[in-house]
């Protein structure tokens, strides 16, 4: 009996484990409406430019939907075009294996009794990489699994699209400063040799 009842609580474990560790993302209701401040097409500045996201429980679904939510997790995510021949960006049904959502924007406690609308402005963060960009937001339980979501793009992942420019990227201001510099290391030669030309002419009238 002892070791019927050990055999039974190791599938037990086994299942829980599997259950948590292979949410699919197909499984998840869209319960949460998500807005982000960047307009359709905008290109932001990593390091630099901020961006506002709102999010709160869509008031269609049915009461004690979010009984179980207890954390909002908000995060940056790929699109499509930014996912193109990135094995390490692919999308997968299998939460535990997605690699959409790589960049934390902030995970805040659900509170099922303010139904307020919540916010939160992030500055984006300098190591974001170039590319275009869509947020979305998980509500997790007490298990930190993922029970609902929302994003601000539609299913496709192809509207209300940002870009971000990365901080490494070339810039105007740092291409005038290059070219400034080096036409002033032209001139200063030139200015150089124009020096050391005089002082030659100079010399040979003295010995004259």
């Amino acid at each position: 009996m002892a070791a019927q009842g050990l055999l039974v609580a190791s599938l037990l474990c086994c299942l829980v484990t599997t259950c948590y560790g292979n949410v699919l993302f197909s499984s998840l209701k869209k319960t949460i409406d998500v807005t982000a401040s960047p307009k359709k097409g905008q290109v932001l500045r990593a390091g630099i430019d901020k961006i506002t996201v709102t999010w709160a429980l869509n008031k269609t679904v049915p009461a004690g939907t979010d009984a179980a939510y207890k954390t909002i997790k908000v995060k940056l995510c790929y699109a499509p075009i930014s996912q193109q021949d990135r094995a390490w960006r692919k999308t997968e049904d299998n939460l535990s294996r997605d690699k959409t959502c790589q960049h934390k924007i902030v995970a805040k406690p659900y509170d099922a009794s303010n139904k307020t609308v919540q916010s939160f402005e992030w500055v984006i963060e300098r190591d974001v990489p170039l590319g275009t960009y869509f947020v979305r937001a998980y509500a997790h339980d007490s298990n930190d699994v993922q029970v609902g979501y929302g994003q601000t793009t539609d299913g496709k992942k192809s509207t209300n699209l940002f870009e971000i420019e990365s901080i490494s990227g070339r810039h105007a201001s740092l291409d005038i400063c290059s070219v400034c510099f080096s036409a002033f290391s032209v001139v200063s030669l030139a200015v150089f040799f124009y020096i050391e030309k005089r002082k030659g002419k100079a010399a040979s009238m003295q010995q004259k």
